[in-house]
């Protein structure tokens, strides 16, 4: 979908609902590519003043960049004309589907990883997917509808979500340890929950492998663990038994009891 608008420097939510005809939407069939015709009305759109074929062209460069170059967005802002109307692509902001790295080993050759969250970087490395919030509860899961479930929970129970940190469905004990590391690296952080559905990955499996790393981590704040899915009763029997050595500990029955309790942990 290509989205243009000649009314550059304005809130396009705002715009959206005042002006909705001022944004024009050119759906590419990704199949046929970007036609003469889709550029057309592209640049019809952006009321161009100039060479219109030229700026159809630029339209269509930026189309050919954003396929070759296995693009998430390419959003130009803002789109400009000189005096001659001429188009000029002033500014753009560009995301590159990380899944295509092995394609375009040259482009991200180029990422400057000091410019980004160090913790998001560490994750990477694990291939963990973490998103650090402004929260106190730390959050650990599997899979990212989960996670957001997660997160909505722990806010309806009035906390606050410090992280959003999937470890995906196959995760492993040394995974496991290096998101609480991650996780825990947040000052904020007071308390953390572990939501697990297992499917993939088993219950007792992730159960040993939260153990392990509050042992290797010497966590000591609140950790309430709450398991689902495959091998659950082994896992929790796992938990019960260690709670004797690792006291903050907290098992719980349900994603519902396991919000209530990560916010007690902490009031």
């Amino acid at each position: 979908m290509v989205i243009a608008c000649a009314e550059g420097g304005t809130s396009i939510e705002e715009l959206a609902a005042t002006n909705p005809d001022a944004i024009v939407k050119v759906p590419i069939d990704p199949g046929t590519g970007m036609t003469d015709e889709n550029a057309a009305e592209i640049v019809a759109g952006l009321k161009c003043s100039g060479d219109l074929e030229a700026a159809k062209g630029q339209v269509q460069a930026l189309y050919k960049l954003f396929t070759e170059a296995d693009c998430t967005m390419v959003e130009v802002n803002p789109l400009a004309e000189d005096p001659d109307g001429t188009v000029i692509a002033a500014d753009a902001k560009i995301g590159f589907d990380d899944n295509a790295a092995f394609r375009q080993s040259e482009i991200f050759e180029q990422r400057d990883t000091t410019q980004e969250d160090q913790r998001e970087v560490e994750a990477s490395k694990w291939d963990l997917n973490y998103i650090g919030l402004d929260g106190n509860i730390g959050c650990m899961v599997n899979g990212a509808g989960l996670a957001m479930a997660t997160m909505d929970i722990v806010s309806a129970h009035g906390g606050t979500p410090a992280n959003f940190l999937d470890v995906g469905g196959s995760a492993n004990e040394e995974q496991i340890t290096e998101a609480f590391k991650i996780i825990s690296s947040d000052s904020q952080v007071q308390a953390i929950l572990v939501n697990i559905f297992g499917g993939i990955a088993r219950c007792d499996t992730i159960a040993n492998g939260v153990i392990g790393a509050v042992r290797a981590t010497g966590l000591s704040i609140p950790l309430v663990v709450r398991l689902e899915g495959t091998n659950v009763e082994a896992g929790l029997k796992l938990i019960a038994d260690a709670q004797d050595e690792l006291p903050t500990l907290i098992p719980a029955s349900d994603l519902d009891d396991a919000a209530k309790k990560a916010v007690a942990a902490i009031a």
